[in-house]
């Protein structure tokens, strides 16, 4: 039977003496535990016995500090762990294995003796710590109970984790154990804000602030960029306004000023379209005889960069003794998710890959990690199909950006092979002109697609093609003779270099003295090396040649990407909202004012209620609850996602140039631009030049008729 109001007071009134004694039997235990010394000074600041004004004056000093070190106690917040045991018994100050997320057993047992226990000495063990359970607590509430043991099937609290787990772990009294999933959320941190304090001298607050923070909430991600900002990472505006009320009022305790959001863009590039944005067949009507002035100014490519008709980009090093030619292209819309998906995946095969290309004796590779990467590469096989895409998977040199990101870059020249499959055992150890360069190429590469040309955001979803790297006679000269200093030891080797570099150099480079070197001993040649190298240095004036490199293959994905049709992508969130009919007409409205989408929308059975799902850009989220909620007097409730990112469909760039579209958009075509406008905001905030007229109506910034 249900117990009456009575009884369950009655049981809360014992529930909280047996509290009272446990805490009072626990204090006692503790002053008996305290040196003489200490215990006296106690006695006399309590019970202040008046032996003269000096010792009262004492004991009250000591009554002040004790209360002092009782506040600051108080105010020390601890977390506690929420656990739920699996099998077996808990129990008060045993020792445990902490196995974080990554621990991986297979890897780690055959360090370990097989009678290992956590009492013992341990050799050290990645993602691997021992501790002692200090405190185990039933959550009751608002209420801690302190337990002594606890068995398998509760929920329980534990006390004294917090310097061995930062977001969740798995503890075992064996370390065989496969450590469980870390939590997955559905909401994806988004949002990001740059956080500093009101006042420089607080800063090691609010450093251990966001430490604690980071690791009481487990969907947010704390970050320092580059630039040294302290970045909060959140899944969205509520989340958001969350996490800096709980830094301020209880982790850092400072006063801090926070940055507007920083929402987060991709660029791209897409196929050409067919329409206009009069929907009319592009090259059908008739061109309109004054071309807008900034399309021309758009296109101009400066001196000594060729683009082709078809986007091939043909640019030469500063010092003329590399050519590289690029083209880029979108990659179709599965691949981009499939890389996305697998970053972690493409992250390992780059470790990999470094540790044979360095020659590393590694551990053998995991045969489930050789299957996750021949299935990942069967998939885009699979995805990459039609005639220019043929051998294109094999042809992979790098992912990026940061060398796991979304975007490919592919060779097509010949003389040169080396990919990203090397950890399937497809390795090829080739000398060639290009293997002291290539990682010039791929570092260009990469930092081309960490900033696009457009406002300097991550690239997305697009193929970089590198279609000829042709090198000058001294530009190979190099090469060999950076291999030569490297490789001095290899003495055959290195003569049949030397051979092939004076045949293949110039007169003008190689005098007969270089040709009477390569013929003599071995012990000249570091003379020699010395040499050429003085002849490289005074030759080029524009710094090394692998930084030329880097800049050049840079320059060129830029205007590769130029090329072609370029569109900003925007983060998405997948809105649910549930409204009764009446207000049906007021959340469509809120949602097309803010570039929202509706995707289906159902009535829930039995109920007047609808549930709407939409899409919503992250960038026009801000206050959108709040509004919807005024707008439909509180009817209507909306949940934010992340979901994915989509591209904007207009061209940031776009300028009339037809008839008809001067004749629909007016000769300035300055109607709303969405992506032009998300474009200038990020240029803004991040300091770049802006395009944008000072007076944009002259004629309404005065009052043209006269004052009556």
């Amino acid at each position: 039977r249900p117990l009456t109001q009575e009884e369950i007071a009655h049981r809360r009134e014992l529930a909280k003496r047996r509290h009272a004694e446990k805490l009072a039997a626990n204090q006692g235990k503790e002053l008996s535990e305290k040196t003489p010394s200490e215990n006296s000074s106690e006695v006399t600041g309590n019970t202040g016995d008046a032996k003269g004004e000096e010792q009262q004056l004492t004991g009250q000093a000591e009554i002040v500090t004790s209360k002092a070190m009782k506040q600051e106690a108080d105010n020390k917040e601890s977390f506690i762990a929420f656990a739920r045991v699996f099998s077996g018994v808990v129990r008060r100050g045993q020792k445990i294995f902490v196995l974080g997320p990554k621990y991986d057993p297979a890897e780690s047992l055959h360090k370990l003796s097989s009678q290992c226990s956590a009492t013992n000495d341990m050799p050290l063990v990645p993602h691997m710590t021992c501790c002692t359970l200090e405190n185990l607590y039933l959550l009751m509430g608002r209420e801690l109970e302190d337990l002594e043991e606890v068995p398998a099937g509760n929920v329980l609290g534990i006390g004294g984790l917090q310097d061995f787990v930062l977001k969740s772990a798995t503890l075992s009294t064996s370390p065989a154990c496969p450590p469980f999933t870390p939590l997955n959320f559905e909401a994806t941190p988004i949002v990001r804000v740059a956080v500093e304090p009101k006042h420089p001298s607080d800063m090691p607050q609010l450093v251990r602030g966001m430490k604690l923070l980071n690791q009481a909430d487990p969907c947010v991600q704390v970050l320092i960029q580059e630039t040294g900002e302290h970045v909060l990472v959140t899944a969205g505006e509520v989340h958001l306004q969350r996490c800096l009320d709980d830094l301020k009022e209880r982790f850092a305790k400072v006063q801090i000023s926070v940055s507007a959001p920083i929402i987060p863009f991709r660029e791209t590039i897409t196929r050409p379209p067919k329409v206009d944005m009069v929907n009319e067949e592009i090259g059908k009507q008739q061109k309109v005889a004054v071309i807008h002035q900034t399309k021309e100014d758009q296109n101009k490519v400066p001196e000594g960069i060729q683009v082709d008709s078809d986007g091939l980009v043909t640019i030469s090093t500063p010092n003329k003794q590399a050519t590289l030619s690029v083209r880029a292209m979108p990659l179709p819309e599965e691949v981009t998710r499939l890389l996305e998906e697998n970053s972690d995946l493409i992250r390992t095969m780059e470790q990999l890959n470094t540790s044979l290309n360095e020659d590393k004796k590694t551990h053998e590779i995991n045969q489930k990690t050789l299957d996750r990467i021949k299935e990942f590469k069967q998939k885009l096989e699979q995805n990459l199909q039609g005639r220019k895409w043929r051998n294109a998977v094999d042809q992979i040199w790098s992912f990026g950006p940061r060398k796991c990101g979304p975007n490919i870059l592919v060779y097509n020249f010949e003389g040169y092979k080396r990919s990203v499959w090397q950890c399937l055992g497809n390795t090829v150890k080739e000398v060639s002109k290009y293997r002291d360069f290539d990682n010039s190429i791929v570092s260009g590469f990469q930092l081309a697609t960490l900033s696009g040309p457009m406002c300097e955001e991550p690239l997305m979803g697009v193929c970089f093609t590198v279609e000829k790297w042709e090198m000058n006679k001294v530009g190979e000269m190099r090469s060999t003779s950076s291999q030569d200093a490297g490789e001095c030891d290899a003495v055959e080797q290195k003569q049949n270099e030397d051979t092939t570099v004076t045949s293949s150099c110039n007169n003008e480079v190689c005098s007969a003295n270089d040709l009477q070197d390569s013929s003599e001993s071995v012990p000249k040649s570091p003379e020699k090396i010395g040499k050429h190298k003085g002849e490289v240095l005074l030759a080029d004036c524009y710094g090394p040649f692998s930084g030329q490199l880097i800049a050049t293959m840079k320059e060129a994905c830029r205007y590769a990407l130029q090329a072609k049709p370029q569109r900003l992508m925007a983060a998405m969130y997948t809105c649910e909202i549930m409204a009764t009919a009446e207000v049906l007409g007021r959340v469509y409205a809120v949602l097309s004012k803010r570039e929202g989408r509706v995707l289906q929308e159902e009535m829930k059975e039995g109920t007047d209620v609808f549930i709407i799902k939409a899409v919503l850009p992250v960038a026009e989220s801000f206050g959108f609850a709040d509004e919807i909620r005024k707008r439909t007097s509180g009817l209507a409730s909306p949940q934010l996602v992340f979901s994915h990112w989509e591209i904007i469909s207009s061209d940031p760039f776009w300028v009339p140039t037809t008839e008809e579209e001067y004749l629909h958009f007016g000769e300035k075509a300055d109607s709303e631009n969405q992506a032009r406008k998300y474009m200038n905001a990020v240029r803004k905030r991040k300091g770049l030049y802006v395009e944008e007229k000072i007076v944009e109506h002259a004629e309404k910034q005065r009052t043209l008729s006269r004052n009556k």
